[in-house]
């Protein structure tokens, strides 16, 4: 299967994570080396749900990052638009709610949600402020958004031995584990090309949210961006 273009066509996304479903939650916690279940746990601490909130998971994939909100006793939905990513993940975890959705066109009321995030899927999505717009209307004033993203490491030496794991090893690991290790080219690229911390802020910003903020995990590999909707 061809890998999606850097154009990030929503039906070339969608087939090519519908690729790598299969494999996809061992392929993560290979090439991050156990990474991804950290990043998980910052995520739902950062949105700092209790029980009774209703929190939309956008990109969810296969759901792990849904079943790990749902811990904090909050109501999660998952909506990914890869059916493939769904299907596998309602096999591995049947008590989670995943749904089908596109993220410029969410199947939600405006303001059905306390809080809405999305892990390592806003920048596969190809019109990253209507998302934003998108995750606004769906949340109720002064709702939180939590977005948790592949960013660049803030010190030298590091962003230089990250950025060549990135481009020559992330690839090379992934024809060993991956079910469709030509998407993680891609993906590599993505997360290469993405902006950085406060380029990201600044979208967030002219996208009806405010008080933006961010931390850095693992050096700035990751970065959780935090908001709130306006009102």
């Amino acid at each position: 299967m061809a890998r999606a273009q850097l154009d990030k066509q929503p039906r070339e996304v969608a087939e090519m994570f519908d690729g790598v479903a299969r494999r996809y939650d061992l392929t993560n916690t290979v090439l991050s080396f156990g990474r991804d279940r950290a990043w998980r746990r910052a995520t739902r601490a950062a949105l700092a749900l209790g029980p009774g909130d209703r929190v939309l998971d956008l990109a969810a994939g296969t759901g792990v990052s849904t079943a790990e909100l749902a811990r904090s006793g909050a109501y999660a939905v998952g909506a990914d638009i890869s059916l493939g990513m769904l299907r596998a993940g309602r096999r591995a975890r049947p008590d989670t709610v995943l749904l089908a959705g596109d993220a410029l066109a969410l199947p939600f009321a405006d303001r059905t949600f306390d809080a809405v995030t999305i892990s390592f899927g806003l920048r596969n999505i190809v019109d990253v402020p209507g998302a934003l717009r998108e995750l606004a209307r769906v949340t109720r004033p002064g709702g939180r958004l939590v977005v948790c993203e592949f960013s660049h490491p803030t010190f030298g030496p590091f962003r230089a031995a990250y950025l060549k794991y990135l481009m020559r090893a992330l690839p090379a690991v992934a024809r060993r584990v991956a079910s469709n290790p030509e998407a993680y080219a891609y993906l590599a690229e993505s997360i290469r090309a993405w902006p950085d911390q406060a380029q990201l802020a600044v979208r967030l910003g002219g996208s009806g949210w405010t008080g933006v903020s961010w931390r850095n995990l693992t050096g700035g590999i990751v970065a959780l961006h935090r908001a709130t909707r306006a009102d």
